[in-house]
């Protein structure tokens, strides 16, 4: 049996040309960037040229490029790097309240240490309204964090807009953009923000590596502390493989970046569409179309999605129930219950997200699957025997 993955929005394959250009830099270019000497000077140009593909990939320039080891690290340093900076001018953070966790914890964690912050609410399709955020936006206001789109749901936030409305109030924008670099297009210009988090490993690059956007004259305190690396904005010897390797994911992304958006959109509707046709009481979470071109979020009425997901494992397909950062908490999706489901239809949630080896096959693997497994265990379910 041909195991099918349909997780993408969790983690992504590492392409194989991109594991051929990191080989290498584990054995012959070896060097630390910060010595002088050739071998160093080898795997300083390889950090540059990764650094440069990166930036091109989201409309920036190199030197805005901060590495880091992820996407929950890029997010830390921009909330806790802008509020630690600019302590003078303000204390006041707004953010939503379906943000992943490592904004809304980072968050959390300035809070008990002095600063305010805002948790926007969103409609039912997962939409912040940007009219919201001006509302929100004060003398002490700093910073406004809001993902570029959900990596639960799949909807994209208007973040041009807010951008607009964050520049005119001279307060600083920072997006997670990590599920939507290199799957839909990204421009940093466009968009409006003066902070962006990547990461590798949900573009085929390897795990363990990502980067901090940071415009041009962005105050920002460093998160790391030691040597002068990355400008002395973040201190650590460089991953010079895992760089290495997210260059060229990002490089590839690019070339293939509208090819495979209107691909896997195809796909992404076709499974909508079928899922919606063959299980009554199922609902679409997210909007109907400002979504990302991977990502179908749904709940099913009287079925616990972990269930759904150990019967789906054993007919050898890979879903999810909601973000991998948090698979191993009973409670509902955070994100869910902000766009008003109740516990019990967040309960039931499965979250597929598609990938650039799926096919109109593995499609039609789910929609042979799922309706059986849906019937099998609403059969046992004590909730739809109390509502029958």
């Amino acid at each position: 049996m041909r195991r099918i993955y349909l997780d993408h929005a969790a983690t992504t394959p590492t392409r194989p040309e991109v594991v051929q250009g990191m080989l290498p830099y584990f054995t012959e270019a070896f060097g630390n960037p910060s010595s002088i000497y050739s071998y160093g000077q080898e795997a300083r140009g390889a950090v540059d040229e990764a650094r440069a593909r990166v930036a091109e990939l989201i409309g920036a320039r190199s030197g805005e490029i901060v590495f880091t080891s992820g996407g929950t690290e890029a997010d830390n340093y921009a909330l806790k790097g802008v509020a630690y900076a600019n302590e003078n001018k303000g204390n006041h953070i707004i953010t939503t309240a379906i943000e992943h966790h490592a904004v809304s914890e980072a968050c959390k964690f300035l809070e008990k240490r002095g600063f305010r912050v805002t948790y926007l609410p969103v409609d039912k399709h997962g939409l912040v309204d940007p009219q919201d955020v001006k509302s929100a936006i004060g003398d002490k206001t700093i910073l406004v964090s809001v993902m570029h789109a959900s990596n639960e749901v799949g909807t994209i936030e208007p973040i041009e807009e807010i951008g607009r409305i964050t520049r005119e109030a001279g307060v600083y924008l920072h997006s997670d953009a990590v599920q939507t670099t290199g799957h839909i297009p990204v421009d940093v210009d466009e968009l409006n923000v003066d902070l962006l988090s990547i990461s590798a490993h949900k573009l085929y690059g390897p795990k363990g590596v990502g980067a901090l956007y940071v415009r041009k004259g962005t105050r920002l305190s460093p998160l790391m502390h030691g040597g002068g690396q990355e400008k002395n904005r973040r201190a650590g010897t460089e991953n010079v493989p895992s760089t290495v390797g997210f260059g060229k994911a990002a490089e590839l992304a690019g070339q293939e970046l509208d090819d495979e958006a209107r691909k896997q959109s195809l796909l992404r509707d076709s499974l909508i569409k079928g899922l919606t046709e063959r299980i009554d009481h199922l609902h679409l979470n997210g909007h109907p179309s400002q979504r990302l071109p991977n990502n179908v979020n749904v709940s099913v009425e009287f079925c616990e999605g972990e269930a759904m997901l150990l019967n789906l494992d054993l007919e050898g397909i890979c879903a999810s129930t909601g973000s991998a950062c948090t698979s191993a908490s009973l409670g509902p999706s955070h994100a869910l219950l902000a766009l008003g489901l109740s516990p019990e239809l967040a309960h039931g949630s499965l979250r597929f997200s598609l990938g650039r080896e799926n096919t109109e096959e593995d499609v039609a693997r789910v929609l042979e699957s799922l309706p059986g497994i849906v019937a099998r265990l609403r059969a046992m379910s004590p909730l739809l025997k109390g509502n029958g």
